[in-house]
């Protein structure tokens, strides 16, 4: 009977019991501030970027690339570089679907979907093979070296989190307060009176599919330079899959992405404390956070059939008193 309570007690201990327990959950969620970003700007200009993870994924392949090739630089250069990497890779990625979709109408669901596929096969080649460090027996890469973020909070509270609530301002100072924000949130509304304004929805499509790359890029950089600092094969953290539903949660504005993501943070980071307090295994916050994605998207079909229903019952109704008034009348 005192299973429930203590598994959930256990779950806020973990996530906000102590100084350090807040810094790990701060940790969790900032890659997926940064991965709500990257698909709630899509779904601004009405695109579903289902590729989150796989541009997540080359953006840390290529953050720890760049980083074990610039280790011995100074932490500024090494740091800045692997950074950079990663947006770029994550771009790149972002970008195939948004060219395919604005050339020839690919859905943008499906080419993310395959692309994630690929780049789960990247990784496994690539760390595998050329990035692999040599004299180990597993496949595994070397350090990151100098390009690690520093740690500004407590034990483990990187810089990553600082880049994370500066990409949220950014994206919605860009969304807001510029040109190019209203543009494509105009295309999302409505891209036939987006067109006749003058705008350019293939374009606009490819550069919002690219920012959106760009920050789920990013998310794996902060993953692999703040907290793994090197990559295995089965590297799979499902920050890009968590961050559709944390976008989702924070209905795609930027500051309810945040509240989102310390949400989705806070269960990770108290999910170990609870399997050990309770004995349930962590596998159930997969369960628990579908199921308030399941809430989430049912909620808008239950009102439209709570809707339909009452204007229905309106209808039904309505013909009731006809008919009665209208009897009354014809005997009168």
């Amino acid at each position: 009977m005192l299973l429930p309570l203590t598994a959930y007690s256990a779950l806020l201990q973990g996530a906000f019991g102590s100084f350090d327990a807040i810094v790990d959950t701060l940790v969790a969620t900032a890659p997926l501030v940064l991965g709500g970003l990257s698909v709630g700007f899509a779904f601004k200009a009405g695109l579903f970027n289902i590729g989150a993870q796989g541009q997540f994924l080359l953006g840390a392949l290529a953050s720890v690339a760049v980083g074990v090739a610039v280790a011995g630089s100074s932490p500024l250069v090494a740091i800045s570089l692997a950074l950079l990497a990663g947006l770029l890779a994550g771009a790149a990625w972002g970008f195939i679907p948004g060219f395919l979709k604005a050339v020839s109408g690919a859905h943008e669901v499906v080419v993310t979907i395959m692309l994630n596929y690929i780049a789960i096969a990247v990784i496994a080649a690539v760390v595998g093979g050329p990035l692999r460090q040599q004299g180990r027996p597993e496949a595994i890469t070397p350090d990151v070296g100098n390009a690690a973020l520093p740690i500004l909070i407590g034990n483990s509270g990187h810089a990553g989190i600082v880049l994370a609530l500066v990409a949220v301002a950014f994206i919605a100072w860009l969304l807001f307060r510029t040109t190019l924000g209203f543009e494509v949130r105009t295309v999302g509304a409505n891209p036939d009176a987006a067109r006749y304004a003058g705008m350019r929805p293939r374009l606009l499509t490819m550069l919002t599919m690219s920012i959106a790359g760009g920050l789920a890029g990013l998310a794996g950089a902060v993953v692999v330079l703040g907290v793994t600092h090197l990559m295995t094969p089965s590297f799979g953290t499902t920050v890009g899959f968590d961050s559709i539903a944390v976008a989702l949660l924070g209905r795609t504005n930027p500051v309810g992405i945040v509240f989102a993501a310390l949400l989705f943070g806070a269960l990770r980071a108290g999910a170990t404390l609870m399997q050990i307090e309770a004995g349930i295994p962590v596998e159930l916050i997969d369960v628990l956070q579908a199921t308030i994605l399941l809430f989430l998207v049912a909620a808008p079909v239950l009102r439209r059939v709570f809707r339909l229903r009452g204007v229905k019952t309106g209808i039904e109704s309505t013909e009731t008193i006809t008919k009665t008034y209208g009897s009354e009348t014809v005997t009168g």
